[in-house]
């Protein structure tokens, strides 16, 4: 039984140290659509791509966290789980708190881009390219 408790101690420790190295991504400043280049634009998405890339490792960062967190509280003492929900409980805010953000930059990123169809009715989008209207 002391075993199960100090493997539970261990990961709820381990979980802690890592919640320390789960950094959040900043998000990216967008272009202005209504006065942006399409290059400004094209830009602006690989930013986004860019940010949503880190923001997945993060969250992968913030799962194992939560993992740790449900491991210790499964088999750690009350002193331990109690630790081990606090850390679940941060995580978890951690974690929808980046779903929201990359949700957000999303959303502003598809304002931009309408911005700039409607500053630039000459240009079309085919895929994810943009070309001149024939």
């Amino acid at each position: 039984m002391k075993i199960v408790h100090a493997l539970a101690l261990g990961l709820f420790l381990s979980s802690t140290t890592t919640m320390a190295e789960c950094v959040s991504p900043d998000a990216p400043e967008l272009p202005s659509g209504a006065d942006s280049t399409m290059d400004d634009m094209l830009g602006g998405q690989k930013m986004v791509k860019t940010y949503q890339a880190a923001n997945i490792e993060y969250m992968k960062c913030l799962e194992a966290i939560i993992s740790e967190a449900d491991a210790a509280i499964a088999q750690g003492t009350e002193e331990e789980q109690a630790a081990a929900h606090a850390t679940h409980s941060e995580a978890t805010e951690s974690y929808n708190a980046a779903v929201s953000a990359e949700e957000s930059v999303a959303g502003q990123f598809n304002t931009e881009i309408r911005a700039y169809k409607a500053a630039n009715p000459g240009y079309q989008t085919v895929g994810l390219s943009w070309r001149r209207k024939q």
